[in-house]
């Protein structure tokens, strides 16, 4: 599906990108632009499924219990997961790890115990650890990073003991791209304690083929926007032991089983963890885009990156003044994360955008990070399957013409 231009998917797919051909999308780490299909399964609910799963004893609301459900069993199996009740539907990667540190974390963790986190987590798999650990007395412990802004294993190694009941890791960077090597990371916990793993895999499913099933761990969730789905909905996937333990996240309509006047009993999983009428447009909307990109397929998707950001991050290294941030693209996401000298990331970010160059600019909700950086803040360009040679060149040219624009001011 690689057409002359370096694109794996054809813009024509996109509707926003079709419409215009002068612009430069560089920022689907935040947010993927949303193809035809996932738009086309949206509009189609709405027409002709559009009534209240699991609620309706009448025939339209079968038919959306019915999508709703074949939404998950196609997402399970995107992610390798056979036994698709264990997919809980969130709002997205955030309410899923707030889910889990609250539900699990609040019953489990106590004073005394230790939480594992690492100086590469997004916010969403920081601040809910660290406010567990402040509000039960547990000691928050954080893995440093190597030279490359990597995940020091031998740190992990030492940090992680008989007392760490959680270890919450992230499987791709969003600040940088750096891949986390899951396995090793497992192997090592199991080792020395039995805690559990707790993985950020918001940037991971987008752009690596993932087997849910063959990893062992404890809860992994991601977010379906990133992954070309729509906003608003998210995934996480936990043991199926440990859910069933754990007391519901939010009270309400669909995860009881029954209410009586002073208790109340819980529905099975998934319901428990799905309180009130369930976000099952947007859920067939994911499962859109786990068809799309398993058309194009995974592994292509990750050889696309890769070459797409080897080609830009040498373009741009061989630029003065810049310094680019993580390992290298082999060993990172589509992600090209830069400082330019003398140049604030976000007058660089306004400058680019003059010359339809999209780019992100910000502590990536990564503050921990960049203080181990010593900066305020990166600009970040990030690939897709839409980007293509042209995204490269001009993200190039609009760097040259900004360094060339504050010499001028300067």
């Amino acid at each position: 599906m690689t057409d002359v231009t370096g694109t794996l998917a054809p813009r024509a797919d996109f509707p926003l990108l079709a419409a215009q051909p002068g612009l430069h999308y560089l920022d689907s780490a935040a947010t993927a632009q949303k193809p035809r299909l996932v738009l086309d399964a949206l509009r189609d609910f709405y027409e002709t499924a559009n009534a209240n799963p699991h609620r309706g004893a009448y025939a339209l609301s079968a038919l959306a219990t019915d999508r709703y459900h074949e939404a998950r069993a196609t997402i399970a199996r995107f992610v390798g997961v056979a036994d698709a009740d264990r997919l809980i539907f969130t709002r997205g990667t955030t309410e899923a790890m707030n889910l889990v540190a609250t539900s699990w974390g609040r019953t489990n963790v106590r004073a005394g115990d230790e939480i594992v986190v690492t100086a590469l987590e997004h916010h969403a798999n920081f601040v809910p650890w660290q406010q567990l650990a402040k509000a039960v007395g547990a000691t928050l412990r954080i893995v440093e990073l190597t030279a490359q802004q990597t995940i020091d294993l031998d740190q992990l190694r030492d940090l992680v003991t008989t007392r760490t009941r959680v270890v919450a890791v992230t499987h791709v960077s969003n600040a940088v791209g750096a891949i986390t090597p899951l396995d090793d990371v497992v192997r090592l916990v199991r080792a020395r304690s039995r805690a559990i793993i707790v993985v950020d895999g918001a940037q991971a499913v987008p752009h690596l083929p993932v087997d849910l099933d063959a990893l062992d761990v404890d809860f992994y969730a991601f977010s379906g926007h990133k992954l070309l789905g729509p906003m608003g909905i998210g995934v996480l996937v936990g043991r199926r032991a440990l859910l069933e333990a754990m007391p519901p996240y939010q009270f309400g309509g669909d995860m009881i089983e029954w209410v009586h006047d002073l208790d109340s009993t819980w529905n099975v999983l998934p319901h428990k963890f799905e309180a009130g009428t369930p976000n099952a447009a947007d859920a067939v909307g994911l499962a859109a885009a786990t068809r799309y990109l398993t058309a194009l397929g995974m592994a292509n998707v990750r050889a696309h990156e890769v070459a797409l950001l080897a080609r830009a991050e040498a373009a741009v290294r061989a630029l003065p003044g810049v310094t680019v941030y993580g390992p290298p693209p082999t060993e990172r996401s589509g992600v090209l994360s830069f400082s330019v000298a003398d140049v604030h990331p976000h007058d660089l970010a306004t400058i680019l955008d003059q010359h339809g160059v999209c780019i992100r600019a910000g502590h990536h909700c990564a503050q921990p990070l960049m203080r181990r950086l010593g900066v305020s803040a990166t600009a970040r360009a990030s690939f897709y399957v839409y980007s293509d040679d042209r995204d490269v060149d001009a993200l190039v040219g609009a760097l040259e013409a900004a360094q060339a624009l504050f010499a001028t001011s300067g």
